[in-house]
């Protein structure tokens, strides 16, 4: 098989040969990369990954995993209507799948190529780079249901579901993982996005929207998600009570002191 090697492949243990859904054909060599190593400054980041903004930095960039363009997105709305019409087991139905898969592997390769430069980008730039501790599986299952008891906004979570994967939230830190192995640590990911990273102070009321903060008890106010980062940066994860998981001031309620023993 006549193939175009793209970048000057390394020794290489074995190799496969794979067709992907949109009819492509791929030539995989396995090769063990080297780590980057480290720039040497010392310097953290936190990474805070979410849906409108796929991966704000403690150092206040955003940044944002690119898709399909509106028309791409709405040539695809189209093919999959027309899929819904099509006669099961004809061509035509066929030629619509291999249509719709180019388009969806076109928007899978974008996301692909984002994730190597951004996690190659904070592997050389950072000593450790401090991320949520999240569980994807479990954040993107479906809430169907079942027929005895259905789901509650099921079209609302499987949106959800579709934004958190595209976002490439589990492949971003795998690729961290590989390329800086060592220097990848997770963070519990509990009410990061409440507590100001200024004070400390945990409320629900200092998020007033998905993009704005505003501490209610030192008034600070800034990005949400990059606020997020700074508390992902710092380790502090926070406690229900308020406090965090480090030994740092926290700020938990006053605790009644138990009353002196009396011997009899």
């Amino acid at each position: 098989m006549r193939f175009r090697v793209s970048r000057p492949v390394p020794g290489f243990r074995s190799y496969r040969v794979a067709r992907d859904r949109a009819g492509r054909w791929h030539v995989a060599f396995a090769v063990a990369p080297e780590p980057i190593e480290a720039a040497g400054t010392g310097e953290v980041v936190g990474v805070d990954r979410g849906v409108a903004v796929s991966a704000a930095l403690s150092t206040g960039e955003l940044l944002s995993c690119p898709g399909l363009r509106a028309s791409e997105a709405a040539r695809l709305v189209r093919l999959q209507r027309r899929l819904a019409r099509a006669r099961r087991g004809s061509n035509r139905r066929a030629r619509l799948r291999s249509q719709i898969a180019r388009v969806k592997a076109r928007e899978a390769d974008r996301r692909k190529d984002w994730a190597e430069k951004t996690s190659t980008d904070l592997a050389r730039r950072f000593d450790l780079i401090r991320v949520e501790d999240l569980n994807i599986r479990g954040m993107t299952r479906s809430a169907r249901g079942t027929i005895v008891e259905p789901g509650r906004k099921v079209r609302q979570k499987s949106g959800l579901n579709r934004a958190i994967l595209a976002g490439g939230w589990g492949l971003l830190v795998q690729r961290l993982e590989q390329k800086a192995p060592g220097r990848v640590e997770k963070v519990r990911a509990a009410y990061t996005s409440q507590r100001c990273s200024v004070r400390g102070h945990a409320a629900a009321e200092s998020r007033e929207s998905q993009a704005r903060f505003r501490c209610v008890a030192c008034a600070s106010q800034g990005n949400a998600d990059v606020n997020a980062a700074r508390n992902i940066a710092a380790g502090r994860a926070v406690t229900a009570r308020g406090g965090t998981a480090l030994a740092v001031p926290v700020n938990r309620e006053p605790q009644h002191r138990a009353p002196p023993l009396v011997d009899v």
